[in-house]
């Protein structure tokens, strides 16, 4: 099968074909970029708009096309520009759930040459008063439950500086300048064309505030060419797959049918993670645009609600956090509804476990299983792996993406390589970042000579196939022997009793740290530390068997994008 992959990845990539690329030099740094790339996000919304009538959002009961979203997007593009004065280089922040507003809020301001701020909707009053100051945002979009924060520190704000609030799906009182988003954006008004603008491929599209470990939030600076070249690695990875498979089935004389264009439909994604991340608004919002299709979302993620919509809007694509995959597939209503139309199901955000591979392959009647593995510093995804090699590789997030370059290095910045070799991942190439709005300092130290360190521990094997291992950070050090979380996890995991698993450590006086575990069974279901020593013992090293372990009844904590909250769960069994 890797001999498919790379003869399809060499044929796509040659000169003259739809992925070749060039060599170019960006802020003193040698990429790859595709021949074929438009010059900015607004341009991908242009191409966008012929899609016209064609269904384009879903939201819960509601129902957009492309041409309904695109009236608004130039109602709102023209208030911007003409009522607030935004323009290239200026900043306007969205803070909301997955409302349709924010996607006719993001075309229209990267449509102006302006950058997205994407507000995290778990944030505080402390918080959001912080992302817009350090942003600088002229304008703030934001539903109730933001606006709520956000009014108890709005004269603090101005005080500094002006910040306009335009109101979504609230009925609270307003401050006497702000106005409400029905009030203000008319599609029946809109201007036919958006406004002129002058957009530079490396000006930023958007700013999406990553969590980090300590500190403040860190602002990644987004820009246009490496958003569009994203999607086009998306483009390229779902293309490469494909096209191996196809080779591979006429290799062993299996007939594969050509698809009718005339009857093949749009595909129709569901994205149940927030559009402030790169998750959902790069890797799903974007690449369904362009391609055509429906975007389905949700109020707030439920597996009940989330099968309900799959089997009512024909769903073909669903990518989440790997949680959400195994609450559907364990789910009661999982075999009550017809999931037939989902051709590719999986995600990101956190390593996918063997076991759930192997559960989606064989759970999906007409699909396969995919994941990618990416950061909000690299727009989007590093690697990409579905279908075949998928099922064949499980444990490996995929090759890396064509537009960039990867290596691995040890703790004293040292190039190691072979198929065992294990290090940080480092990458360079178009995606990556230009770098930490207002923090040099952080730019400089996760960005050097042009190569972005991911944090992630990784080995790569003799078909260049990405294998990470844990987080740098997320290790455990048990008397001098390294265990990492991730791989205790998808040992526990294989257990069919276990529904939710997140490994840690825990200080112990003698080893420094032991290994510790918080467990949630499935319903009915019961469980002794010395039977969950016992299933382990036959997969894992005696000193990676979790000592400290909690069953808990109730879910373990999730931040906004769906992934385990490990320091929280710590703290909250063992202390900070």
């Amino acid at each position: 099968m890797i001999e498919h992959f790379n003869e399809a990845w060499n044929e796509l990539t040659a000169t003259g074909a739809p992925f070749a690329m060039t060599e170019i030099e960006v802020r003193g740094n040698p990429m790859r970029v595709f021949d074929s790339a438009p010059p900015s996000m607004r341009s991908l919304w242009e191409l966008a708009t012929f899609h016209g009538d064609k269904p384009y959002i879903v939201f819960e009961d509601e129902r957009y096309t492309y041409a309904e979203i695109d009236a608004r997007v130039r109602a709102l593009a023209g208030l911007l520009r003409d009522e607030h004065g935004v323009g290239s280089g200026d900043r306007v922040a969205i803070a909301m759930r997955n409302y349709p507003e924010w996607v006719i809020g993001y075309w229209a301001i990267v449509s102006l040459g302006a950058a997205v701020v994407g507000m995290n909707a778990w944030w505080t009053s402390a918080e959001m008063k912080y992302g817009l100051a350090d942003s600088g945002s002229k304008v703030l979009i934001a539903d109730d439950e933001r606006l709520e924060r956000v009014l108890p520190v709005l004269d603090e704000l101005r005080a500094v500086a002006p910040l306009h609030v335009i109101s979504v799906r609230s009925d609270r009182d307003l401050p006497d300048d702000a106005a409400r988003w029905t009030d203000v954006v008319d599609p029946d008004r809109a201007p036919a064309a958006l406004p002129p603008a002058d957009i530079d491929p490396d000006d930023d599209a958007t700013i999406f505030y990553t969590s980090g470990t300590t500190g403040a939030p860190k602002g990644a600076q987004l820009t246009h060419r490496g958003s569009v070249h994203n999607v086009l690695n998306l483009a390229f990875m779902s293309a490469v797959s494909t096209m191996a498979d196809a080779k591979a089935a006429a290799a062993s004389g299996t007939a594969v049918p050509a698809a009718d264009p005339a009857t093949t439909a749009p595909p129709v994604f569901m994205a149940p993670t927030p559009l402030f991340h790169v998750t959902a608004n790069n890797c799903l919002l974007q690449p369904c645009t362009i391609a055509g299709g429906a975007i389905v979302f949700m109020y707030k993620w439920d597996a009940a609600r989330a099968l309900e919509l799959i089997e009512r809007e024909r769903v073909t694509n669903f990518s989440g956090v790997p949680t959400m995959s195994r609450e559907m597939l364990m789910h009661p209503d999982w075999d009550r509804r017809d999931t037939s139309s989902v051709k590719g199901m999986g995600g990101g955000g956190a390593p996918i476990q063997p076991d759930l591979v192997d559960k989606i392959d064989k759970s999906l009647s007409g699909g396969v299983p995919s994941t990618g593995y990416g950061l909000t510093e690299t727009h989007g995804i590093i690697t990409a792996n579905q279908a075949k090699l998928y099922t064949a590789k499980p444990a490996s997030c995929g090759r890396v993406v064509p537009t960039l370059d990867a290596r691995l290095e040890n703790a004293d910045g040292e190039i190691v390589e072979g198929p065992d070799a294990l290090g940080e991942l480092c990458v360079r190439g178009s995606i990556v970042i230009k770098g930490y709005l207002n923090r040099p300092e952080a730019t400089a130290e996760a960005i050097v000579d042009g190569w972005f360190h991911t944090g992630d521990i990784a080995r790569i094997d003799e078909d260049g196939f990405v294998y990470i291992v844990d987080r740098v950070k997320d290790m455990v050090l048990r008397g001098g022997e390294n265990v990492y979380c991730s791989e205790v996890e998808a040992a526990i995991y294989e257990h069919p009793d276990v529904a939710e698993a997140a490994v840690f450590g825990v200080p112990d006086d003698r080893l420094g740290e032991v290994v510790g575990a918080a467990i949630v069974l499935r319903s009915g279901a019961s469980m002794t530390d010395e039977e969950l020593a016992a299933f382990l013992g036959e997969r894992l090293a005696k000193y990676k068997i979790p000592t400290a372990v909690w069953f808990r009844t109730e879910e373990l904590p999730r931040n906004a994008n769906g992934k385990f909250v490990k320091r929280a769960l710590r703290d909250e069994l063992v202390g900070g």
